[in-house]
């Protein structure tokens, strides 16, 4: 009795795992019209005429961008209209309000409505490439690259790209980092053009990396094409060490993205190598634990920053070899910490690494700290801004969040509910809590059944024992 109710349990809780949770209706919707018009790069609006046999009393936009997420998440838009079997729906999503998409981003679409009678149906979807029409962009292609431009010649193009085909030569071989899929290069002819391209940014930004998106942005004038293929090759590498440590667990220090980044370029810079060395002769050199949060925003700091974790991985690659170096990443991207999968790959923590990186170049024994004391914090609490622009990093590798402006609730908040997790991530651990807790319930319930059913058992026992003691 009890191996069948358990054997029953077990098909129940499996039968209820594999039901899906949502099911999209098949009944193909028709539409007269169907659009979106961008408005770069403020707001993208969404356009169509929906038509029904049945009078339609329910419509909902459902949108997304096509990226990296750790789950299918599909933001959705209520639109107002008058109910009717044919219908005038029109939605914006203002990108002043979620932050801006990089350009090149991939946006699809489609309509859901319900009629009077509770019938589902659901329009095709579309997509549109989320980019200026200012510019006349031309395209070259190579390999696993896509190469945008709008100023300057072929010639100039050419140089980019081969600079790029050998960034990702440089970065397979010496740290095992591959491309998946098609990595576009948008290159904007000089900074202000940059600038117009993405909300909330610093003037100052030169390039930026988009790993989700598989997408790199930077301003290179005809005239610093040096420069310009440095920068490339830089965020190039930020791309495929986003793609290979992607998950909703890991975290890639700061230290170790910037000095792959570096390290692909080549050889630092003059000026960069005379800064490190008078750091390691000035004992000046900063804690390597103190490289794996944001770089500092002082110029000095920020540019020794750059300068000790090319140093740092150098010394990392140049005495472990790239197999390490990949085992590291991947390691990261299980989950691990940084002082875990340093000691898993290569036998120290943080302070290990820079007693045998400082002993390597010459400079002198990290001065002993303390052990620290566990001192009691308060339990920090979010606040979540109903409008937030993109938050300044030393690399940027933002992606916006979609949100509702008007006409309805949004079902994608406009900002990290939680610091350190995108809305995607959020939405993936709630839906795994929600099924596990769902679980819990189904499984108690049968634990109830199969103890009343035991415990019945028990007292018919005990009754027939007692009519023949009787």
């Amino acid at each position: 009795m009890v191996k069948r109710i358990l054997t029953l349990m077990l098909v129940v809780i499996l039968g209820f795992l594999s039901y899906p949770i949502s099911v999209d209706a098949l009944t193909p919707l028709k539409t007269s019209s169907n659009e979106a018009v961008i408005d770069f790069p403020n707001k993208i609006t969404f356009r169509a005429q929906l038509q029904a046999e049945e009078k339609i009393t329910k419509v909902v936009l459902e949108y997304g961008t096509t990226q990296l997420t750790c789950g299918d998440v599909i933001a959705k838009a209520f639109p107002q209209f008058t109910p009717g079997t044919s219908v005038k729906v029109e939605w914006s999503w203002d990108m002043r309000q979620s932050g801006s998409l990089p350009p090149g981003a991939n946006i699809w679409w489609r309509w859901r409505v319900t009629d009077a009678n509770g019938k589902e149906s659901v329009s095709e979807q579309h997509n549109i490439t989320w980019l200026d029409s200012v510019h006349d962009w031309q395209t070259r292609s190579a390999e696993n690259l896509r190469l945008h431009w709008y100023e300057g010649s072929q010639s100039f193009a050419d140089k980019i790209l081969q600079a790029a085909k050998g960034g990702l030569a440089l970065n397979d071989k010496s740290a095992g980092l591959k491309p998946e899929g098609a990595i576009d290069l948008y290159i904007y002819s000089n900074y202000t053009d940059l600038g117009d391209a993405i909300l909330y940014e610093p003037s100052w930004t030169g390039g930026q990396a988009f790993p989700e998106n598989n997408i790199v942005i930077i301003g290179i004038s005809t005239d610093n094409v040096e420069w310009g293929k440095s920068a490339t090759v830089h965020e190039l590498t930020h791309v495929l060490v986003g793609h290979l440590t992607f998950s909703c667990l890991g975290d890639v220090p700061t230290w170790l993205n910037e000095g792959l980044a570096v390290y692909s370029e080549g050889q630092l810079e003059l000026s960069s190598q005379q800064q490190l060395d008078a750091a390691i002769r000035d004992d000046t050199l900063l804690p390597v634990r103190s490289l794996s949060g944001g770089f500092s925003e002082i110029a000095d700091k920020a540019n020794l920053s750059y300068s000790e974790s090319f140093s740092i991985v150098k010394f990392l690659l140049e005495t472990y070899g790239q197999p390490k170096m990949t085992e590291l990443l991947t390691t990261l991207r299980d989950g691990t910490t940084i002082d875990e999968a340093l000691l898993a790959v290569y036998g120290f923590n943080v302070e290990g690494l820079e007693d045998a990186w400082r002993e390597s170049i010459g400079a002198q024994a990290r001065a002993a700290v303390p052990n620290p004391t566990a001192t009691p914090l308060p339990t920090y609490v979010p606040t979540i801004a109903p409008i937030s622009g993109v938050p300044l990093a030393v690399t940027s590798t933002p992606f916006a969040v979609p949100t509702s402006s008007t006409g309805g609730p949004a079902t994608v908040p406009s900002a990290p509910a939680l610091p350190g997790f995108s809305s995607e991530q959020l939405l993936a651990i709630a839906g795994v809590l929600t099924l596990l807790c769902c679980c819990l319930v189904v499984g108690l319930l049968i634990a109830g059944v199969v103890y009343f059913v035991l415990r019945g058992k028990t007292a018919r026992r005990a009754d027939q024992n007692g009519g023949q003691n009787a």
